[in-house]
């Protein structure tokens, strides 16, 4: 394998799923962000039954802690935890979209929007401030009950 072919190889599963998405978006544009919104939004809710699961109360604070042991600590931040409200701010996104568009990350987004809405048993509210795929120098996003 050529040095310059492993340049391009996924650090992680995250990563590689990151990778797919970007190269249907690419193909296929903005014609592809329902279907991508579905199937993420899909995972999240499978991942938010599995969390929900396995913690003794599904108040947004305890959801929150459970999917932050999930990321890179370096890469983000925790603003905030309460049972109102989670703030979190990356300054690198997991699926690699930076540069690419704010509509794709509101698609890939799915994921976790699903998620606390599954394992907290509620409505959350996701604002995405701001975020690397749109260009901005980091993600800043907040969830509410």
């Amino acid at each position: 394998m050529s040095k310059k072919s492993a340049e391009n190889l996924p650090k992680n599963a995250i990563e590689s799923q990151g990778q797919l998405i970007k190269a249907f978006y690419e193909k296929y544009g903005n014609e592809i962000l329902p279907i991508i919104e579905t199937v993420l939004g899909r995972q999240g809710r499978a991942l938010g039954l599995r969390t929900n699961k396995k913690i003794s109360d599904n108040k947004l604070s305890t959801v929150a802690k459970v999917f932050s042991k999930s990321y890179n600590h370096e890469s983000v931040k925790v603003i905030s935890i309460s049972d109102e409200k989670f703030h979190i701010q990356g300054m690198q996104c997991p699926f690699g979209l930076e540069n690419t568009s704010r509509e794709l990350c509101e698609a890939v987004m799915a994921i976790d929007y699903e998620y606390f809405n599954i394992a907290t048993d509620r409505k959350i509210n996701l604002n995405i401030n701001k975020t690397v795929a749109a260009g901005d120098p980091f993600c800043d996003t907040i969830y509410t009950v």
